[in-house]
Parts: C-alpha cells; sequence; structure tokens
C-alpha cells in the first residue's frame, strides 16, 4: 500500500470511525513503521494517554473439561500444572490489596473450566464483596460460559466487567477447540451485557491462524460492540497441541495491534499473555496502537512486575486511567 493511500484510510478512521474488512486486509502488506505511526495516532486521536492497567488471580487452576490446544489447564494435556480449587477470600483479598497498594485499577479472578456450578458463584461473589469493601479496585471476571442469572448475581455483588475472549476467528475456532463453539462464547457474551456488564474479549495470535482470521476475529468484535480487547501472544507450553508452534515476532505483533487500532479506533488494546516474550516487554506495541496490559503474572506463566510496567508508562507518556465503555 502506498504511504498516501494509507494516511487516506486513516483520515477514514479518524473522521468515520472505521474501515472496511477490505481496507483492514490492505494494511497487511503496508510499511509497517509508517503502520505503527499511523495507528498510534488513532490511538491518540481517540483514547489519549490514558492506560487501563489490570492484573489477574487463578483463582481455579486446572483439570479442565474443555480441549482448547493452547492451554496448560486443560485435563486433555500432560502438562505439570498444579491444580486447586476456587480460592478462599483471604487469600483473594490478600492478592487485591497487594495490587491496589501498587495503583492498579483493575482485578479479575480467573478460574479454570468451562464455567463455574452455582455453590462456586456464590463463593466467588463473597470474596468480590470483601475486595470491593478493602480496596478501591474495579473487579472483573472470567469465569467461563455462564449464564445470565449467574451474571447478575456476579454484578450484584460488585463485578463491572465479564472477561471471555474468542480466541480467534469463526472459521478457525474448530481447529482450536472442539468441545465448545464461537456461538457459545458469543452466547455468553450477550448475557453478560444483558445483566449489564461491560465485556473484554480478544484472542490468542500465533494458533495457526492467518492474517485473515485475525482481521474477522477484530470485526467480530467490533460487531459485538467490545471496548476492552485483550491480545495475546501464544507462549507454547510442553505438553499441549502447540507446543512446537512458531513464537510470533515483535514485528508480527506490532502489525495485529496496528491493525486492530484502525478496526478498534476506540477501545482498550489490551497486552496480555505471552508478552513476557517480547525482548522489549511490549513497549513497541504500546507504540503501534495498543494502549492496555495485563500486568503482574499470568495464569500458568511468570508475566511482568508492575513495578516495571507502571515505570515504561511513565517514560512513555502514559496514566493509568479506568477505560469504561
Amino acid at each position: 500500500m502506498m504511504e498516501q493511500e494509507l494516511q487516506r484510510l486513516k483520515e477514514n478512521v479518524l473522521k468515520n470511525g472505521g474501515i472496511t474488512k477490505r481496507e483492514a486486509q490492505e494494511l497487511i502488506r503496508t510499511d509497517l513503521q509508517e503502520l505503527t505511526m499511523a495507528a498510534n495516532e488513532i490511538r491518540e486521536s481517540f483514547c489519549g494517554t490514558g492506560f487501563d492497567i489490570c492484573t489477574i488471580i487463578n483463582a481455579k487452576s486446572g483439570r479442565c473439561t474443555e480441549d482448547c490446544k493452547y492451554c496448560a489447564q486443560s485435563s486433555f494435556y500432560p502438562t505439570e500444572l498444579e491444580s486447586y480449587p476456587l480460592l478462599e477470600s483471604r487469600e483473594i483479598v490478600d492478592q487485591a490489596k497487594y495490587n491496589d497498594q501498587r495503583g492498579v485499577l483493575r482485578f479479575s479472578l480467573v478460574t479454570s473450566g468451562k464455567k463455574l456450578n452455582a455453590g462456586e458463584v456464590a463463593q466467588a461473589c463473597e470474596s468480590i464483596r470483601r475486595v470491593k469493601k478493602e480496596t478501591g479496585m474495579e473487579v472483573c471476571v472470567s469465569m467461563g460460559l455462564l449464564e445470565e442469572k449467574d451474571f447478575l448475581e456476579l454484578k450484584k455483588a460488585g463485578v463491572t466487567r465479564a472477561h471471555n475472549n474468542l480466541e480467534t476467528s469463526a472459521d478457525n475456532f474448530s481447529n482450536v477447540c472442539t468441545t465448545h463453539s464461537f456461538e457459545d462464547k458469543i452466547k455468553a457474551i450477550k448475557a453478560a451485557k444483558r445483566a449489564g456488564l461491560s465485556v473484554c474479549s480478544g484472542g490468542i495470535m500465533g494458533l495457526g491462524e492467518t492474517m485473515g482470521d485475525r482481521i474477522d476475529l477484530a470485526f467480530s468484535l467490533k460487531e459485538l460492540g467490545i471496548k476492552s480487547v485483550p491480545i495475546n501472544m501464544l507462549n507454547p507450553i510442553p505438553g499441549t497441541p502447540y507446543e512446537h508452534n512458531q513464537k510470533l515476532s515483535s514485528d508480527d505483533m506490532q502489525r495485529i495491534v496496528a491493525i486492530f487500532r484502525f478496526i478498534l479506533p476506540d477501545a482498550s488494546i489490551r497486552l496480555a499473555g505471552g508478552r513476557g516474550l517480547l525482548s522489549d516487554k511490549g513497549r513497541a506495541c504500546f507504540c503501534a496502537g495498543a494502549n492496555a496490559a495485563i500486568s503482574g503474572d499470568m495464569l500458568t506463566t511468570a508475566g511482568i512486575t508492575i513495578e516495571t510496567d507502571m515505570q515504561m508508562l511513565n517514560e512513555l507518556g502514559y496514566e493509568p486511567r479506568l477505560w469504561n465503555e
């Protein structure tokens, strides 16, 4: 794509808030430096210097009934992962306080499994009420394919956002997971929205998908009105079917982030799992359209310390700020 055409597309986004799928596909072949500069201008125009930083706690680990091929928590694969039931409230609250004291604005409880049962939802609600009472953070949950009634209970307890990644395109989803469907994900996302929660949803890059799949995913998120979009980079886990997948490069991730910014100009585009594999810990992506991150440890892999991230944000001119729908 010629620079003149890139500038035209950028101006269309700035004026009209979007581009077509065909136009997004043209960005695949655009000069990377020019593309990331344009994406960063879009981010500055729609989102300013605000940066939405969150942390997560692995509140229930392992023994998952689903066969997602990237996941160390799946019971289908021989991974060396500690399994444990839903954590008690004290451990969750202590972790929340630790993050709150370091300036983190969002804290999410993430659980393994297709979905929590009614007893686990009630237990999680008690923990959430205590987190809300003892910290000033927003509380999010990632608890699988819950129903609207479950999301309503969580909202009453103080949850403001539910997370449920689409993971990949609709066409590619069955190559990644067979025990639930892309449509099951959509159903849960819509249930959370009906319950009055905002939704965080994105995908994992490096599952064997094409750039076209990534663009299709971004447009699915746009159609759902998602404003918090995690972009994960696959960390190949030994024992999973994807353990030998080639890791994406920093250039790959910058291009993905930039294209997502063109498609989702007013979203929080959040670097999530796998960021630690990048030598610069995502700095280049934060200059290519990304404006949010999950900090601290991930679910089953080590992350980046909150202190390191806060220093980076300060150096890049960002300020921690909640970004709500």
